[in-house]
């Protein structure tokens, strides 16, 4: 059987000399700095966060490191360690929605996004990417290239905006914009949010309530696998990853659907009643009785419920009840698979596997239909977990997936 790959983080060191030596080729110069932003994985909480509800993600120590110059004139030309022979260009003048294709779109939408949001003194820009965020992983690598160019373009452009959290959500907003707008991809805000505002050692415990300050959108939320034994296993399925296929927007579309029938603007506010009424389970039959087909019913079930396994899973987590957090994330899964119905069968298939062999739970992680799960394992049981999957994987003809260590690390920064 082969060895499963295990994808190591870039140093702070390498990512920065490694984006300043495929800056210099590609321009003939030195960049003005480098700066870089994490990706993501979400411990619980998903497809929530465009359901006004709540999400707990941590940042990943993979990172994307960007170096950047900004330009006299609007042009943006763009390179990647993917591809260091292809240069990307844009320009920003008379940009449209949808105007830059295949991946130029996400950064070039970010500064199309500032200069939208009336930030006039963004111009172009040439930037090297290079990162260790696996593409297509449901890690969120689309979130790591858009918030560490936002990061980028706020400090060479001296808008003032990434030294604080609260002003790292106007960066959070020209990031999404990018996403939603530019790139065509459905996101709801907690990667960005994740990327730009985790710190070392916690997750961030994410309310996507509308109208909340920044202070009151995002709480910190101790993360310590150490001190209880523990890792976190992430498991990169690399089934095939697609997200802007319909598939994401079709399901928002139904829960947005649904609150416009029960009369709410979002399902949070149904979460919350559900939670404070006298017997939840009855609450939530009766919230569903009130919806007309199966299909709106299984969704909403799985919103509600999601949203209330993140204050249980902080809080089992917070007492050291392991094995009531692992319930909790094979819960998701479930709910997931059957109601939200976004798994595929390798998703399903490492979950299963991982729970068999000692996990005290797994769940898929991310937007689903491909990417990534996590297994929260015993310290030092991950790579014989991840092997065992690889295993089964090669078993039935799926592609070899890849691992990843994961821990919470810090948000995006400038890196030199």
């Amino acid at each position: 059987m082969t060895a499963v790959e295990f994808i190591e983080p870039i140093s702070h060191e390498d990512g920065v000399a490694q984006a300043t030596a495929l800056f210099a080729k590609t321009y003939g110069a030195q960049p003005e700095g480098v700066w870089a932003a994490p990706g993501r994985v979400n411990l619980i909480g998903e497809h929530t966060d465009y359901n006004a509800g709540l999400c707990l993600p941590i940042a990943l120590p993979h990172r994307t490191f960007i170096a950047l110059s900004p330009r006299e004139d609007t042009r943006v030309r763009l390179v990647s360690d993917v591809a260091p022979d292809k240069v990307a260009e844009a320009d920003l003048e008379g940009l449209k929605a949808r105007g830059v294709d295949g991946w130029a779109a996400y950064p070039t939408g970010v500064a199309w996004a500032l200069r939208e949001a009336g930030f006039d003194k963004v111009r172009g820009f040439d930037a090297a990417f290079v990162s260790c965020v696996p593409l297509g992983s449901g890690l969120s690598s689309s979130a790591a290239m858009t918030c560490s160019t936002a990061l980028a373009l706020d400090d060479v452009y001296g808008l003032g905006y990434g030294s604080s959290d609260a002003g790292r959500v106007t960066l959070i907003n020209a990031a999404i914009k990018s996403e939603n707008e530019m790139a065509g991809a459905s996101t709801g805000g907690l990667d960005q949010n994740a990327s730009m505002r985790c710190t070392a050692g916690h997750a961030i415990r994410l309310d996507c309530r509308p109208g909340l300050t920044a202070l009151e959108s995002v709480s910190q939320k101790e993360f310590d696998l150490d001190k209880y034994g523990l890792e976190l296993l992430v498991l990169d399925t690399r089934a095939p990853h697609q997200l802007n296929d319909g598939q994401y927007a079709q399901r928002r579309a139904t829960c947005e659907k649904a609150a416009e029938l029960l009369g709410v603007a979002n399902l949070r506010i149904v979460a919350d009643e559900v939670a404070a009424s006298a017997d939840p389970e009855e609450a939530l039959a009766d919230v569903l009785a009130k919806l007309p087909d199966e299909t709106s019913k299984k969704r909403v079930r799985h919103v509600i419920t999601e949203i209330g396994r993140v204050d249980e899973f902080i809080e089992a987590f917070a007492s050291g009840d392991i094995d009531k957090a692992g319930d909790l994330f094979n819960a998701s899964h479930n709910s997931l698979r059957d109601d939200y119905q976004v798994t595929v069968p390798e998703l399903d298939t490492a979950v299963n596997v991982a729970r068999a062999n000692g996990a005290y739970g797994a769940r898929m992680t991310g937007g689903g239909f491909g990417g990534s799960i996590i297994a929260l394992v015993d310290k030092g049981e991950g790579h014989r977990i991840a092997q065992l999957i690889a295993d089964e994987f090669e078993a039935q003809g799926f592609n070899a997936p890849r691992a990843l260590p994961a821990y919470a690390a810090g948000a995006a920064s400038r890196e030199a």
